[in-house]
């Protein structure tokens, strides 16, 4: 089976003035269907320029690059932002919604993009499957102002699925949540990863990439680690135990109550 993405000896220089900055420095990679992968490295090490290589937002320098097995290397940019809305799904820190527009209008808007068009009832159509994916189909008349974060999120890995991709990218989706969104939106993307959807994504944090299949790690603009993930988390089991812990946290604090506060309330 061809590999969703195969970096061959890429390289990325920026220049500033008379500096030549080496971004990425001869990466090859290989991620194939089904995978599920985060990139991590510490500020520097060049994993935002391969998410925006990966993304199709910027080109390289040099080397090959064969998303879904078509050479993108050296796109116009023009062709680039079609091959990202036919072939890539993201998925942000940042949401990037239209605040005043519905749930169900966020997600419809990659598809105003599609060619050939598509008839609206195929619009309608994949609308509904992406909010029953992420389950929020009973919010889809919702504003972003009306929902969770957890469930802002939701709607950008929804909007992320309704061109139907051949890879999600994912920058950072935790980033801006606490510990048990987070791993709601861990569990979103490892019940996506069961159904067959290709996953890389840039994290930072360590207990999030424990939730993806294999690791991946930059520094300088190389590749120093690339293993896959042992004793993985399981997003499900982890909301158990975290509903448990916080029952018992209230139980605790029930108990701590003096009996003369514990009547007045009864």
């Amino acid at each position: 089976m061809a590999a969703i993405i195969d970096l061959q000896d890429i390289v990325k220089v920026y220049q500033t003035g008379d500096v030549k900055v080496r971004a990425v420095c001869g990466v090859s990679l290989t991620i194939q269907p089904g995978a599920f992968v985060a990139i991590m490295g510490a500020s520097g090490s060049g994993k935002s320029t391969m998410m925006n290589i990966l993304g199709c937002l910027d080109q390289p320098t040099s080397g090959l690059y064969l998303l879904d097995g078509m050479d993108v290397s050296q796109l116009s940019p023009e062709e680039r932002a079609e091959i990202r809305n036919e072939k890539i799904g993201f998925v942000f820190q940042g949401f990037n919604l239209l605040a005043r527009t519905s749930a169900r209008d966020n997600i419809e808007l990659p598809m105003l993009y599609a060619h050939p068009p598509l008839s609206r009832k195929e619009q309608v159509q994949r609308v509904d499957d992406a909010l029953e994916i992420v389950g929020l189909t009973d919010r889809a008349d919702h504003l972003p102002n009306q929902l969770s974060g957890g469930q802002q999120q939701r709607v950008a890995i929804a909007r992320s699925l309704v061109m139907k991709p051949a890879l999600l990218l994912a920058d950072e989706p935790t980033g801006n949540l606490d510990t048990q969104t987070s791993i709601e939106i861990m569990d979103a993307f490892q019940t996506l990863n069961d159904r067959g959807i290709t996953i890389a994504m840039v994290t930072h944090e360590l207990d999030i990439a424990q939730y993806t299949k294999r690791n991946v790690v930059m520094r300088d603009g190389k590749i120093i680690s690339d293993r896959l993930v042992e004793n993985r988390l399981n997003a499900k089991a982890e909301m158990e135990r975290l509903q448990r812990e916080q029952r018992a946290a209230d139980l605790a604090s029930w108990d701590s109550l003096p009996s003369c506060e514990l009547r007045s309330m009864r």
